[in-house]
């Protein structure tokens, strides 16, 4: 079985906690962490027209993409520490939806964090991203809370009768 843990910021730590609570030990595990693509371009876009080319060592989307890079790194140590179990750690560069979504191909399983409002459940709770991701997975979504989940009472109220 193959087991894919969307790693992203400020909401990793829950879904290594479900692939501990829910993935076969012998499972295969990939910590998968995407980084946008457009951070780094925009910067190097804006030095470009800003001060020329002339001087690639000043241009600031290389300091980001090195920055980018190691943040990535960081935090799927982070997370493969937290799982502590033999796992592949995956870094991918692009469109974030689109990146996991293909990254799940040859999964029986997705792991992912609602990325959206917290305070309520329904479909404000899950972002643009994680929305394409659970709308256009190509295998079963493990989807959980990255915290405590709302209480009942966040629920909207029952329509009355009509």
């Amino acid at each position: 079985m193959a087991v894919a843990v969307w790693i992203a910021e400020g909401t990793w730590p829950a879904c290594v906690d479900a692939a501990r609570a829910h993935v076969p030990a012998d499972a295969d595990v990939v910590l998968l962490h995407v980084t946008p693509a457009g951070v780094p371009g925009a910067a190097h876009g804006a030095f470009a027209g800003l001060l020329g080319r002339g001087h690639p060592e000043r241009d600031p989307g290389t300091r980001l993409e090195r920055l980018a890079a190691a943040s990535a790194g960081d935090l799927l140590q982070a997370a493969a520490d937290r799982l502590g179990r033999p796992c592949t750690r995956v870094e991918r560069t692009g469109r974030v939806e689109r990146e996991v979504v293909a990254a799940a191909e040859d999964c029986e399983l997705l792991i992912l964090a609602r990325d959206g409002d917290r305070t309520h459940p329904g479909p404000h709770s899950l972002g643009p991203a994680g929305r394409f991701v659970v709308d256009h997975a190509p295998c079963p979504v493990l989807l959980v809370w990255p915290g405590p989940p709302p209480g009942p009472s966040a629920a909207p109220p029952v329509p009355p009768p009509s």
